[in-house]
């Protein structure tokens, strides 16, 4: 079982490939990970180390997935945090290429675009990932405020989500798991993770914990994909997922970290 994850890379904390290779390692899933950018830590600290890294490496990089056969043996494709437009085309270069070469592969599209009202990705990405990504992937991990701008449709509700869905699916069969969720009739102090699946929507409410630790979304796609390069079912990988990610925070919470605690501290004694 192999996933080829294409990220982004932190020195400090966990977002992009930094927090979703351990969880799918942790899955007993084997993974190839290409960064897309080399940096100290996550963007919204006071000071920012590294670089997006040039079109021109990822592409050789690419390349060299190809090269190794690594496209011929994976199971599941995931794209994350790109960068640069220019790395957006060089990477839905390689997914139109990898899905026309393993017609079994499994492409999950998480599209970091923005939160919270606001897109904070370079110009350009949103674009390729409107026009290129979305539309070739099986399945896409969007948080509602992505999900609302790709689609072009409101989703108070659940009839705006199935219809927001809708119309990022078009005439493909695209199953959409919308992260961070807070719909019309979401009970007070929870959040949710909503499946939409086919029109059918599986929500999977936690409680919502008064910490927002940085990659939360990514560690949730890179869980769902080694579930799913696994063979397991979406709904059921999804219901895994957002188990695992609770208990996560939880223990994030407890540690009084900001940045998520993906391994356990030892226990007394040990």
């Amino acid at each position: 079982m192999l996933v080829i994850s294409i990220q982004s890379q932190v020195v400090h904390g966990h977002v992009g490939n930094s927090a979703a290779v351990h969880a799918m390692q942790a899955e007993g899933v084997n993974v190839a990970a290409v960064p897309t950018t080399l940096l100290s830590n996550h963007p919204r600290y006071p000071t920012l180390r590294g670089r997006v890294l040039d079109a021109e490496l990822i592409a050789d990089l690419l390349r060299g997935v190809e090269e190794r056969c690594l496209v011929d043996e994976a199971a599941v494709l995931v794209t994350g945090y790109l960068g640069s437009s220019d790395n957006a085309v060089v990477v839905a270069d390689f997914v139109e290429r990898a899905l026309s070469r393993n017609s079994k592969l499994l492409y999950l599209c998480d599209p970091v675009i923005g939160d919270d009202g606001r897109v904070y990705v370079a110009d350009g990405i949103l674009d390729v990932v409107r026009r290129r990504l979305v539309p070739a992937a099986h399945v896409i991990t969007p948080n509602q405020f992505e999900l609302e701008l790709l689609a072009g449709v409101k989703s108070a509700d659940t009839e705006g989500l199935r219809a927001a869905a809708a119309a990022l699916a078009g005439q493909r069969r695209i199953d959409v798991v919308v992260t961070g969720c807070t719909l019309a009739d979401t009970l007070a102090g929870q959040v949710e993770t909503i499946l939409c699946a086919d029109g059918q929507l599986s929500r999977f409410a936690t409680p919502r914990l008064p910490i927002r630790p940085y990659g939360t979304g990514d560690l949730l796609t890179g869980l769902i994909a080694a579930h799913l390069a696994k063979g397991t079912a979406i709904e059921a990988a999804v219901r895994l997922a957002v188990r695992t990610i609770f208990a996560v925070l939880v223990r994030t919470q407890a540690a009084g970290s900001a940045e998520m605690r993906l391994v356990p501290l030892p226990t007394s004694g040990t």
